[in-house]
């Protein structure tokens, strides 16, 4: 005979699971497959041989997963500068540039400034000055007369190296013979001997500078000590933080120590004209690749949402805190 307490658990049953269903149907993910942005986007990196380029390479697969329909086209740059010039221009949707250059861009009225916004702070830029082992250079001033590679006009680092320069009490324009030419042709020139120097600002470890070292021998010299100088020479100089570049960086340097040098903060930019939910999945895929993307660029591993919506000096762009709202940051 059937016990008459079998039928109310037998109700219960039913109702949890009623209430399980209804619950699976109703909680969704930020963003369902169908309502997932689509079409395509530009993003400006930088030139083909540094860390932007790569990142962006690597941004783009995760989005790939993300967000199958949407696809990004990168566009290499010279950098930093350019890469704001095109925003503004409507000719690319997003773009990596360095705080120093957005503040730069702002403070000197550029045109479309006020229309800048940010998605995430990336990672940092760590400035570099490679010159031969056996150079006679040991630290900033002593470029005085010689052939520098200053990165290529429109760039970031020629930016940075300009007011480097300056902080070592030398004028680019006079004092060094400055080489306007980036990252893809500065280690092929140092090791034909067609320049004496060059300074370069990438995340680490930057692969053109790694595959000089497996070529010849060469040397980092210090720059921390130029950080004092550099304050107050501009809106640009509240964005430079001491930083140190570890052994292992680039591990083919013989005799490689702790470096003592200066860091920048990259951002991910856009314009406030943006769509909000485009520019919201842009910015979960940031944080969402951190891992995947940080194996390839090591610099990336420090991209977290405790340090992403520090963005100075742009505000977020309303998607951008849309995606860290729905994040609970």
């Amino acid at each position: 005979m059937r016990s008459p307490r079998r039928r109310p658990v037998q109700i219960l049953v039913g109702v949890l699971t009623v209430l399980a269903v209804a619950a699976a149907l109703l909680w969704q993910p930020v963003f369902t497959r169908e309502d997932r942005p689509s079409g395509s986007v530009t993003l400006s990196t930088g030139v083909t041989t540094g860390v932007y380029a790569r990142y962006g390479q690597l941004l783009r697969g995760q989005l790939a997963r993300d967000a199958p329909g949407l696809e990004m086209t990168l566009a290499p740059s010279v950098g930093s500068v350019e890469n704001i010039r095109r925003l503004v221009a409507g000719e690319a949707d997003f773009a990596i540039a360095t705080a120093d250059a957005l503040a730069t861009y702002q403070a000197t009225g550029g045109e479309g400034a006020e229309r800048l916004r940010a998605c995430a702070r990336l990672y940092d830029d760590y400035l570099q000055l490679v010159v031969p082992a056996g150079s006679a250079v040991r630290e900033t001033a002593d470029l005085a007369g010689l052939r520098v590679g200053v990165g290529q006009d429109g760039s970031g680092v020629q930016l940075v190296t300009r007011e480097l320069l300056a902080a070592a009490g030398l004028d680019m324009e006079a004092d060094v013979r400055a080489v306007r030419e980036g990252i893809n042709d500065m280690p092929r020139m140092l090791e034909a001997g067609r320049i004496d120097a060059f300074f370069w600002s990438g995340g680490l470890p930057t692969n053109a500078v790694t595959r000089l070292a497996a070529r010849l021998d060469i040397r980092l010299v210090p720059l921390g000590d130029l950080l004092p100088a550099l304050s107050g020479r501009g809106p640009h100089s509240g964005f430079y933080r001491a930083a140190v570049m570890p052994p292992d960086a680039y591990p083919d340097i013989a005799g490689s120590d702790v470096i003592d040098t200066i860091a920048v903060a990259n951002l991910l930019v856009t314009t406030e004209e943006s769509d909000d939910a485009l520019t919201e999945q842009i910015t979960r895929s940031v944080i969402n690749g951190r891992d995947r993307i940080g194996q390839e660029v090591h610099a990336a591993q420090r991209v977290d949402l405790r340090t992403a919506i520090y963005t100075r000096p742009l505000e977020l762009h309303p998607g951008a805190r849309a995606y860290y709202r729905s994040a609970k940051v």
